[in-house]
């Protein structure tokens, strides 16, 4: 199993910009897919970017389209989230998870390892 560590979230003004970092360990990065989830209080965890094993295609909800860009660095194990334009709406605690497979899914149940989740808050 691949451990993921989040990092990154804060408090960030409507506009404003944060960067997500995801930091795997204990198995071989670019074996995975990888995706960032989030979800909001009262609510399911939703599909917010995945991105394939050699970061050649990317994924994004409608929500964040244009706004957020998922990125990996294989060499560095890492896994990031780059949120401009941040909404009040974007608040929510915000996953990374890991795929063992070719595809690129959007679904949460196609993700069987995740971190432990950051927090991100919009302030309107």
């Amino acid at each position: 199993q691949v451990q993921l560590a989040e990092s990154g979230g804060g408090l960030v003004q409507a506009g404003g910009s944060l960067r997500l970092s995801c930091a795997a360990s204990g198995q071989t990065f670019s074996n995975y897919v990888m995706g960032w989830f989030r979800q909001a209080p009262r609510k399911e965890r939703d599909f917010v970017a995945a991105i394939s094993r050699n970061g050649g295609t990317t994924y994004y909800s409608d929500s964040v389209k244009g706004r957020f860009t998922i990125s990996r660095d294989n060499d560095k194990n890492t896994l990031y989230l780059q949120m401009n334009s941040l909404k009040p709406e974007d608040t929510a605690v915000y996953y990374c998870a890991a795929r063992r497979g070719l595809a690129t899914s959007i679904a949460v149940g196609d993700y069987n390892n995740w971190g432990q989740g950051t927090q991100v808050t919009g302030s309107s």
